[in-house]
């Protein structure tokens, strides 16, 4: 009887000690601060700030979401003139010019003529369009990409990394070459993560 109360307690106290040292080891991976990961395997998200240029006040935040192969971008913007206002991916995450000429031209990995995206006769990778700006000055756009982009990937005919946003001060008249005669560019975000 006293040998099986003794293997009883060695037990118990075997036991213990495991749920003890786990409780030590779960505390002290979360002594620090938590990264909080959103969204499946296959999404990714990144978010850029827009500065203004050419002494224009212009503003915005752009978000790139990756779901699936499928990139959407979703930006906001201020301090535009009312208005259309042109948008484009740039060669360079270079915005430090006054005036976002930095920046480079069109991204073009394609050697495409500049155009209106997915028309027959060529566009630019780059070549995301005109937009409208309200009388305050805001404006929001919302574009796909489909699979033409990718926030990354190994493939440097889609990834987005180390592009620019760029906003001009006019509207794209889709034919003038390469850029559109587009204006001024009025702000401008390296894409960076």
């Amino acid at each position: 009887m006293k040998y099986i109360t003794i293997i009883t307690l060695a037990l118990v106290l075997i036991g213990s000690y495991g749920c003890k040292e786990a409780k030590n080891k779960t505390e002290s991976t979360t002594d620090g601060p938590m990264e909080v990961i959103s969204g499946t395997k296959n999404t990714e998200s990144l978010t850029i700030l827009m500065e203004p240029k050419s002494e224009s006040e212009v503003r915005g935040e752009v978000t790139f979401t990756e779901d699936d192969n499928t990139v959407k971008m979703l930006a906001v913007f201020t301090g535009l003139s009312e208005g259309e206002h042109a948008i484009h991916l740039h060669e360079k995450a270079d915005c430090s010019s006054d005036d976002g000429k930095s920046s480079g031209g069109h991204w073009n990995p394609t050697r495409e003529p500049h155009g209106k995206w997915n028309d027959e006769g060529g566009y630019h990778k780059g070549d995301i369009g005109n937009f409208t700006a309200d009388a305050n000055g805001d404006a929001t756009v919302e574009f796909s990409a489909g699979d033409e982009w990718c926030i990354g990937c190994e493939d440097e005919r889609k990834n987005i990394l180390n592009k620019a946003v760029i906003v001009h001060q006019g509207k794209d008249d889709f034919m003038s070459q390469p850029s559109g005669d587009a204006g001024a560019r009025v702000s401008c975000s390296g894409i960076i993560k």
